[in-house]
């Protein structure tokens, strides 16, 4: 049997696997960061090495898996995510106890995120979900006894719970009406189950119910801001930045393989949520003084923005979906680094914390300007480049008959005009705003590790933004990859 498909999610697994030998042969902890960096690095140059040979898809077990333009896109995606979590991690859980065990979980984390990417199957796709939410329901309860993780880790596992079963249960109705769980297969069969209809409806709400959990989806949502305000700040940035992202992978594949034979009968369905879920995260995140509960809202108005894709569901809005899902990874896991490096040296977590950053640290403060105005999608910067793209889709993928998805290009503009003003709240007291009364005024002295992962996504956001052309066509052809 050929592995070739499989050495990016290997190499990652064994590097998981060994750390707890690592720790207990050489007896320091700050080994454990440099040995994860290591194997992500090694599973980075797999997947790079399959993009220079431009060898075509490469399949596992008659195709059970495949790496392909598509999944070594995302796995790229999520591998950097990790790389960008355990640098910040190596000093903001510097003295913690079980650090081994924290580096094995972000890494059997990404495998799962891995194994989604390049899943052709239903069941495989299922596996590698709960590899990332069994990993993810222990980081973020990592600090035991901080009673905010505590709680946001119950709450996590419960919802996680009732979604994984919602999607089994979905999972296994499919296969009852088709006989098979490969995606293919199911879109080809799908088209002929007329007289199971009512089955089959039930199946895709099933389904919707709970890949709409792991993306944070209205009204699947309320666990997003407590978990993402619990957990640890560097977990908080995989959760936005990764797992979440893993949802959509998985939405895309389920939605656009196996059920594009009936897309016309749940696309509006998908759209109305799409401009639900992006309204309510805006309009939540106005009111919030707590910087990670309102890029939590942010992140759930983001993930309204990203099934636009999945409504409208051309190639074109496919390349959107997946130039923003990339942009995204940089600006909102940078974002919640740049909070996690601030909380490690003493500044809080509510947004009026944030007064007088700039006379404090004007590298945190102008770092955090970009990644909040990228989000907003002001140029030149990413999130304004993949605004563009995913916005337009709806637009430049109409059909005759389907002309009200230019509401959902409407919504989104909207919505990207509302969010300016909770992100601009934020710039204005950084910069205009004077430090709050009896607060410290000396120059903040940065780790050196979380600075340099903010300065990765602060560079990732401006030239992405300054050179979209060549990302925007490594998006295209992993959307033909996956509609090939």
């Amino acid at each position: 049997m050929d592995y070739t498909a499989l050495y990016p999610e290997i190499i990652v697994a064994l590097f998981a696997l060994a750390l707890p030998a690592v720790n207990l042969l050489l007896k320091d902890n700050r080994f454990l960061a440099a040995v994860s960096l290591a194997g992500l690095g090694l599973s980075m140059l797999s997947v790079l090495m399959y993009f220079l040979d431009d060898m075509g898809p490469i399949a596992f077990d008659n195709g059970l898996m495949v790496l392909d333009d598509f999944s070594a896109l995302f796995m790229m995606v999520f591998l950097s995510v990790a790389f960008l979590v355990i640098l910040a991690s190596s000093r903001s859980i510097e003295g913690e106890k079980h650090v081994a065990e924290y580096y094995s979980l972000v890494l059997l984390a990404t495998v799962g995120m891995m194994l989604v990417a390049s899943a052709t199957d239903l069941f495989v796709l299922y596996v590698g979900i709960e590899i990332t939410s069994l990993s993810s329901y222990a980081l973020v309860a990592f600090r035991k006894k901080d009673i905010r993780g505590t709680e946001a880790a119950t709450k996590y596992f419960i919802f996680g719970g009732i979604s994984s079963a919602f999607t089994l249960f979905g999972i296994s109705l499919i296969y009852g009406l088709t006989g098979t769980t490969s995606f293919e297969e199911i879109g080809a069969l799908v088209g002929t189950l007329e007289e199971y209809k009512e089955m089959l409806w039930m199946a895709l709400v099933m389904v919707i119910v709970g890949f709409g959990f792991k993306v944070a989806m209205v009204p699947f949502h309320s666990w997003a801001p407590d978990v993402y305000d619990g957990a640890p700040t560097t977990i908080t940035a995989m959760l936005a930045a990764g797992s979440k992202k893993m949802g959509f992978v998985a939405m895309f594949k389920f939605f656009l393989i196996a059920m594009l034979a009936i897309k016309a009968d749940w696309e509006i369905v998908v759209a109305m949520l799409a401009i639900i879920t992006m309204t309510v995260g805006n309009l939540a995140a106005l009111n919030q003084t707590s910087i990670k509960r309102m890029l939590a809202y942010s992140s759930i108005a983001q993930a309204g923005y990203i099934l636009i894709a999945v409504a409208v569901g051309t190639e074109f809005a496919l390349t959107g979906g997946i130039f923003h899902i990339m942009t995204h990874a940089f600006m909102k896991g940078g974002a919640f680094i740049v909070v996690a490096t601030l909380a490690t040296v003493a500044i809080g977590e509510r947004i009026a914390d944030y007064k007088g950053l700039a006379k404090r640290s004007n590298f945190m403060a102008f770092s955090m300007t970009v990644l909040l105005f990228s989000l907003a999608g002001i140029p030149p910067l990413a999130g304004f480049a993949s605004k563009v793209v995913l916005f337009s889709s709806p637009i430049m993928g109409t059909v005759q008959g389907a002309e009200w998805m230019v509401w959902l290009s409407v919504a989104g503009i909207i919505n990207s005009a509302i969010s300016l003003y909770y992100y601009a709240r934020v710039v204005k007291y950084m910069y205009v705003d004077e430090l709050e009364e009896g607060a410290p005024s000396e120059k903040l002295k940065l780790p050196k590790a979380m600075a340099a992962a903010v300065a990765i996504c602060v560079v990732a956001v401006i030239g992405i933004g300054v050179f979209p052309e060549y990302f925007i066509q490594f998006c295209q052809d992993a959307a033909q990859a996956l509609f090939a």
